[in-house]
């Protein structure tokens, strides 16, 4: 290598690190705290309330634990995402407030918004009740034939050799794990990229499959887990190496897989999502195929996009043991069509209803919603999620909870969104390592 290349390379390495380690880092952190703190909270601890309950959402509005003055206090009562049903201003005594709301005739949660504004800058809180969740049903209807499609599918996908390659990358491994850039073939001649980290020591591991939110972006890999005594495989979904520069991946992002859940939608055959599922079954194939595999205790772990995954994935093959999930999306995606919310990516909310509210895709998501999955899965499961979720609205998820008639365990902080408390990660990890190491 000539010394111009290996600077650039070098520069390159660098850069990626310290890429890295920002990632990693955001991944593990809580959401950032407002300047203005607005806090909406249902006056029952729980949350919950029973069909037909009234409900007071107690507001407070605060900066550094002190009442301050604010301008245009409003706020909205509503069905989440749904048009508000309560509306108005809000007077504020001492910072604080109390709405009154009428309940629920149907499962579902009902969500108080508030905003107000401070130095001209407006500000906004949330606090979300939940009726009777356990009893909300799906709209997403099964199609007779999803087993089969799905069994040939699989099928196709057994016909492909899995040809794997992996690189070690001796500067990010430690001297307890390994680290290794691989990937492995899947369907149409495209590759599965990830990041594997396993023990140095010799022996045989449980394996945990790490399956990735929404977005396009490198992976660094979870040396924690691996050195806690696990083979992980951390993948990425779009068939493109993860260890490019990052302005690669914000280029896609913005250009040609902008938008990437909705292409081919209208044809459940080539739809994106196909080759994303089975190729999480081929990274399953890949980790069963490791001579340092236990041969027996192997687990999917996600969430968001990944959570979703994490229930497609054990519900389509029977090698996976245990799951774990956070705030599945792709749940329910119809609620928008029957007058509630849908599960991300919300392809049927209001908004986007005409670019693709058609049979054709209607059709296909029967084929990719995860209730589908969850209605026949087998694997026991960890899941953990709030109330004040506004990208994956719980409705969507609570739709497909309720169709697992597996083993099923849930940790519920209902104040959290689209985020998670370190304890909720915690739980999860404990969760699987106990189930992993019996």
């Amino acid at each position: 290598m000539n010394c111009s290349i290996a600077k650039i390379t070098e520069k390159r390495v660098f850069l990626l690190s310290l890429f890295f380690l920002g990632f990693i880092q955001l991944s593990f952190a809580q959401i950032p705290r407002q300047f203005l703190d607005i806090t909406v909270s249902p006056d029952r601890p729980s949350w919950v309330y029973s069909l037909g309950e009234k409900v007071e959402f107690i507001v407070s509005v605060t900066q550094s634990g002190r009442p301050v003055p604010v301008e245009n206090v409003r706020f909205f009562v509503k069905e989440e995402k749904m048009n508000p049903i309560q509306e108005g201003s809000l007077e504020l005594k001492e910072g604080k407030a109390i709405i009154s709301a009428q309940g629920m005739k149907n499962p579902g949660f009902l969500r108080c918004e508030v905003f107000a504004t401070i130095d001209g800058k407006e500000y906004r809180g949330l606090g979300t009740a939940a009726f009777e969740p356990e009893k909300i049903q799906p709209t997403v209807k099964m199609p007779e034939d999803f087993e089969a499609f799905w069994s040939e599918a699989k099928a196709e996908l057994e016909k492909i050799p899995l040809e794997p390659k992996m690189v070690h990358i001796p500067e990010r491994s430690t001297d307890a794990v390994d680290v290794y850039h691989v990937n492995f073939r899947n369907i149409g001649n495209s590759r599965v990229y990830g990041v594997l980290t396993m023990p140095k020591q010799s022996g045989k591991y449980p394996a945990i499959l790490q399956v990735p939110g929404a977005g396009i972006r490198p992976y660094a890999g979870d040396l924690a887990k691996a050195a806690k005594g696990a083979i992980v495989l951390q993948i990425g979904i779009h068939g493109i190496p993860i260890d490019l520069a990052p302005e690669v991946y914000s280029n896609l992002s913005s250009g040609a897989l902008n938008g990437y859940w909705n292409i081919n939608i209208q044809d459940k055959d080539i739809y994106y999502y196909k080759r994303v599922y089975l190729g999480c079954i081929r990274a399953v194939d890949f980790l069963v195929s490791m001579s340092q595999f236990d041969g027996q205790n192997l687990a999917v772990q996600g969430g968001s996009q990944g959570g979703a995954l994490s229930i497609v994935t054990a519900a389509l093959d029977s090698r996976v043991k245990y799951l774990s999930a956070f705030y599945p999306a792709m749940s329910d995606m119809t609620g928008y069509l029957h007058g509630r919310a849908g599960g991300w990516p919300h392809m049927f909310a209001e908004s986007n209803r005409k670019y693709y509210n058609f049979p054709k895709a209607v059709e296909t998501i029967g084929y990719y919603d995860v209730v589908n999955f969850a209605r026949i899965l087998k694997t026991p499961g960890f899941y953990s999620w709030g109330y004040n979720d506004d990208t994956c609205p719980p409705t969507s998820y609570y739709s497909a909870y309720n169709q697992i008639k597996a083993p099923k365990e849930v940790f519920v902080v209902p104040e959290t969104g689209h985020w998670t408390y370190p304890e909720q990660g915690a739980k999860s990890d404990n969760w699987l390592f106990e189930k992993l190491k019996k």
